[in-house]
């Protein structure tokens, strides 16, 4: 069984970093609505846009949902 995008994700938090991944991961760890067991592209991306106001940029969740494909 592979890893939700959440638990994926969850592998790249670093609270002491500076890094725009850690940082979202820091950020979604905290995120107590973040849908956890999703993991399909367009509900992540639409909930992101819409909520996660912690997200800069849509760039940096495309970079690691790509990470999270290859990772199969």
């Amino acid at each position: 069984m592979h890893k939700t995008f959440y638990q994926f994700l969850m592998t790249k938090r670093n609270p002491g970093s500076t890094d725009p991944v850690a940082e979202f991961a820091n950020n979604a760890f905290y995120d107590q609505s973040f849908p956890k067991q999703e993991d399909e592209f367009d509900a992540l991306s639409k909930y992101l846009e819409e909520n996660a106001t912690y997200l800069p940029t849509m760039e940096i969740f495309d970079s690691v949902w790509t990470e999270y494909q290859e990772s199969f």
